[in-house]
């Protein structure tokens, strides 16, 4: 590639390899990282010598190292967004200081922009509470994420820490990737378990045909390492309530990991929840579900608690917040309907 071609490239996604990746094909690596993006797409670019690994141009086939500096170039400059545009959003905050904002999310509020969402983010709130410039990026393609240290599904609520100072990034992030974060969710999954705590394991990575959804692999080249440790809290036969502790934080982790066991959660449509997995499909049955996912119209999965060592003051940190109303309401609607069932 001559200096003239060189000129003619533009940046169109950076970043840098996690410290604990393990070798993995870049096309592979890369469908993984940029969402809506073909593997031929990617596969093509490398072919034109349009992905660059530390400088130098590599092929699809290239296995990624930890630290790599990974730079796609293309022909044609890609679409800036504006800057963080500050939004009146209301947040639910828990704890903040100088450093830290412990909030309660609510549901249906996308954590950072991205593509079909370039507004009405967490990120946009946080510009409005906050001055958006001052808040610290983690390092690597996270110029569009500041403050945001972890992230939550969009219609998962519950607990979530946000970093305001480099210090509480830096400090957040080493923690998130020792692991040693505490976080417990309370999900409510179709089915009821032989066992009442268990381990789940996999490695997680997209789905090969439904880019939309995560898969669990028993192969470690094709996935990130995952670990859920789950516990019965409620059995209601048709339902079950379970405690989830976290020792790895994948994409989707609790929904795919649950799904793999033959438990979706309960109306998470992306993971097959939606529909009756319990039951006698009648007409009186299949009415009080429904009416169930109208209350409830999103996965029933909330962060319940958070536990870390604060980063600049080291104190020990500790936060939980109950189940949303709507949680609880439909909770209280099966443990009716699961006793009236038994009466009978």
């Amino acid at each position: 590639m001559d200096i003239k071609e060189e000129k003619e490239l533009f940046e169109y996604f950076k970043i840098v390899v996690d410290k604990g990746q393990s070798p993995v094909r870049i096309d592979k690596f890369l469908l993984d990282k940029m969402e809506r993006v073909s593997r031929n797409r990617i596969q093509n670019a490398a072919k034109s010598k349009f992905i660059f690994v530390n400088e130098e141009p590599v092929k699809s086939n290239y296995k990624v190292q930890p630290l790599d500096r990974i730079v796609m170039k293309l022909p044609f400059q890609r679409r800036e967004d504006d800057h963080i545009i500050p939004e009146d959003i209301p947040l639910d905050i828990i704890f903040e200081d100088d450093h830290i904002i412990v909030l309660n999310k609510q549901p249906g509020l996308v954590v950072h922009p991205g593509i079909g969402n370039h507004s009405g983010t967490l990120v946009n709130a946080l510009a409005h509470h906050l001055n958006a410039s001052e808040l610290p990026v983690k390092e690597g393609n996270n110029a569009d994420r500041p403050g945001i240290v972890h992230r939550i599904d969009k219609d998962t609520t519950g607990v979530m820490v946000i970093a305001k100072s480099p210090e509480a990034m830096s400090g957040l992030s080493v923690q998130f990737e020792k692991h040693t974060i505490e976080r417990t969710y309370l999900a409510l999954v179709w089915g009821n378990f032989e066992m009442e705590k268990g381990t789940i394991t996999g490695f997680i990575a997209r789905h090969p045909n439904a880019r939309l959804q995560m898969h669990v692999f028993e192969n470690p080249e094709e996935g990130k390492h995952s670990v859920t440790h789950y516990e019965v809290v409620e059995d209601l036969y048709y339902v079950t309530l379970v405690k989830c502790q976290l020792e790895t934080g994948r994409t989707h982790q609790i929904r795919v990991h649950m799904a793999s066991e033959g438990h979706p959660l309960f109306n998470d449509w992306r993971y097959n929840g939606d529909r009756i997995w319990k039951g006698t499909v009648y007409s009186k049955y299949k009415k009080f579900v429904e009416n169930c996912f109208s209350i409830l119209p999103r996965q029933a999965l909330h962060a319940f608690s958070l536990g870390f060592i604060h980063p600049v003051t080291k104190e020990r940190m500790y936060f939980e917040q109950e189940l949303p109303n709507e949680f609880k309401e439909v909770m209280e609607k099966w443990r009716n309907y699961v006793s009236t069932r038994k009466s009978n």
